[in-house]
């Protein structure tokens, strides 16, 4: 008897994953990781927005698709209150005092119990030193491509 479909597993809420993706806006690729190593994440832990693992769900294992997600679906829409201006004593205490800031960068910050880190943007610097960053996710309000081949499900 030949093994199908049916008896792959499948994506399930708390699933452990293997998998490559790609996250576009219509600017392009934001995260692809066909040309790298494959991430692994966990279903349920944040590690993805609730809409792009809902889009995973009951996909068997070796699935290769890609899903549309309208604006603001996958990341929300973009949040003046995410925009703040940093002072330069703060980032001299965060990191590299030396370090010059330009729009663009994209600058990650420890969170507050030292566990992670998020990252924000540089929109504008000010003479004194202080940068307005933006904490939005670089997708909020965007509509986003999201491409995913399912390598491996536990």
């Amino acid at each position: 008897m030949t093994s199908t479909a049916a008896s792959l597993p499948s994506v399930q809420s708390g699933s452990f994953l293997t998998l490559h993706y790609r996250l576009a806006g219509p600017a392009g690729d934001v995260i692809n990781t066909f040309e790298d190593k494959p991430a692994t994440l966990s279903l349920g832990t944040g590690e993805l927005s609730p809409a792009m693992e809902q889009r995973l769900l009951g996909l068997p294992e070796g699935t290769h698709a890609t899903f549309e997600l309208a604006a603001g679906e996958a990341f929300g829409e973009r949040n003046a209150d995410m925009q703040q201006w940093v002072a330069r004593k703060l980032l001299n205490e965060l990191g590299d005092s030396e370090e010059k800031y330009s729009v663009g960068d994209v600058v990650q910050f420890p969170t507050p119990d030292g566990q992670g880190s998020y990252a924000g943007a540089v929109m504008q610097v000010r003479g004194d030193g202080a940068v307005l960053f933006d904490f939005n996710h670089p997708l909020a309000g965007q509509p986003v491509t999201f491409e995913v081949q399912i390598i491996g499900v536990l």
